[in-house]
């Protein structure tokens, strides 16, 4: 048996069992429940919420992007360990809130939450199509993740279009059945896989080929003196862009709606426990980064058509394994991509319908509003799929990308949540700002902002110049009570 039919059978037996686990997780529980399918009948406990929340950050994006980062960028790649220690925090501090607030008043969504608060249904439409765009965004790099491992792991003879399908046609099905409980038991299995397996595989090519972290990393200070420092002349980033690139993921994080609505599928108590244990997962990160940057002075820049695939070239030819083994690795990449794809794809189908589909049909029944739900799995991964084919942006690239819209919902939720005064036109006009401007220094720009800031916290800049002073201009909360209530909260 060749190596790459190996591999693939080994990943062919993990996918099988991902998909059964997915589907088992619905048993027991009322398939045909609105609340079911959104939050899970709001009652997970602490350890399936830290893998839920954790497989969002453990991805297709780390796994895969952040070699590929080390490998291309050097210590740059080291804002992803930054961002995940710190990006849960601000959750300690509204999420309690939030819970309390979603028990009370029924909310599934960050949409609810805001619509109730500034009686806008505008503003949650507005919520609700930023979010799905940008969900298409983010789940194209777990796409392109899946993509690459299927083609390099099979020496190509699984085309990237099929390696998406495959893998992503699988999330489809057990995320439409089993909804938030499919993703949750599906990233505690993932999660503990890519545990195990970054460690293994991020130790055993140091040492094979640099002899220790210690000789790795003086052999890249030698070969390219500013590849792991942050700022200097010849640093792949700059310390502004460094800097505002961990600003914004951190202001961000928790903006995401998917990360957000697990505010409602949690108690206080366990929101806080898993704030307080969720910076381990940066531990579990340095192996990772350490796979990209013991390629540096190995692998040469023609090796492979993308950094984002120097994960799989080098388990497949610097490694020195069996193709059983290396498909079993090839199985934690894929459970990277997949642990997020899940989680993203069911927060854009909740989006999708309760944010914009219900305030715009109000008298729309529970039974066809989980059918558009479940629909929207379908219409948001195939953009994705499209985007994740025929796209050329690399995967980290497609995350801060994202980011930077996200990070426009923070001036309305925080104001929702602590301050009186936010009224509904200033959370609607700072919005609309922030996403404008973002969208102009990210696309129309491509990327070339004044002192390498972020483009997300240009956006944000925007967005709180108009949101403060239209709502104090307009004398604070159009309704004072339904604001005091919130703050109170």
């Amino acid at each position: 048996m060749t190596d790459w039919i190996a591999a693939l059978l080994m990943m062919g037996i993990y996918l099988v069992f991902a998909f059964a686990l997915g589907l088992a997780a619905g048993r027991g529980h009322n398939r045909f429940s609105v609340s079911e399918y959104a939050v899970g009948d709001r009652n997970f406990g602490t350890i399936v919420m830290w893998f839920l929340m954790g497989g969002t950050i453990f991805s297709a994006f780390a796994f895969l992007g952040g070699p590929g980062w080390a490998y291309s960028k050097g210590a740059a790649a080291f804002y992803i360990l930054a961002y995940t220690a710190m990006g849960l925090l601000p959750w300690y501090l509204i999420g309690p809130k939030v819970a309390r607030l979603g028990a009370e008043r029924n909310y599934f969504t960050m949409g609810d939450l805001l619509k109730d608060r500034y009686q806008s249904t505008a503003l949650c439409v507005i919520v609700g199509v930023v979010a799905v765009l940008a969900f298409i965004q983010y789940l194209t790099l777990q796409l392109k993740g899946m993509s690459y491992v299927f083609n390099v792991m099979t020496d190509g003879a699984i085309p990237y279009w099929a390696g998406a399908l495959i893998a992503y046609g699988i999330v489809c099905i057990y995320v439409m059945t089993s909804g938030v409980r499919g993703a949750a038991w599906s990233d505690v299995l993932q999660g503990a896989m890519m545990f195990i397996i970054a460690w293994i595989v991020g130790l055993t090519l140091v040492f094979s080929l640099h002899g220790g972290p210690g000789a790795m990393f003086a052999d890249i200070a030698q070969q390219k003196p500013d590849f792991l420092v942050i700022g200097q002349e010849n640093s792949p980033m700059s310390a502004t862009a460094y800097s505002t690139a961990i600003l914004v993921s951190v202001i961000g994080f928790v903006m995401w709606p998917h990360l957000f609505t697990k505010s409602y599928v949690a108690r206080e108590r366990t929101i806080k426990k898993t704030v307080i244990a969720y910076p381990i997962f940066a531990i579990f990160l340095i192996p990772v980064l350490f796979i990209g940057f013991s390629a540096i002075g190995v692998v040469g820049s023609d090796a492979v058509d993308s950094a984002d695939q120097i994960l799989p070239y080098m388990i497949t030819n610097e490694l020195g394994v069996s193709g059983l083994v290396y498909g079993i690795i090839g199985a934690g990449a894929l459970a990277a991509a997949m642990s997020s794809s899940d989680a993203i794809t069911h927060g854009a189908s909740v989006s999708l319908g309760r944010d914009v589909v219900q305030p715009l049909k109000p008298d729309i029944s529970d039974q066809t509003l989980l059918w558009i739900m479940r629909a929207g799995v379908v219409v948001v991964g195939a953009a994705a799929y499209y985007l994740a084919v025929f796209g050329a942006q690399g995967i980290v690239q497609l995350l801060l990308g994202a980011y930077g819209s996200i990070v426009q919902f923070a001036p309305s939720v925080y104001g929702a949540l602590f301050w009186q005064k936010a009224r509904r036109e200033g959370a609607i006009a700072g919005l609309i700002a922030g996403v404008v401007v973002n969208f102009w220094f990210q696309v129309v720009q491509g990327g070339d902002t004044p002192l390498g800031i972020d483009p997300g916290i240009l956006g944000l800049v925007a967005n709180l110049i108009v949101f403060v002073p239209l709502s104090l201009g307009l004398g604070g909360a159009r309704y004072p009570d339904q604001a005091k209530s919130f703050v109170r909260a």
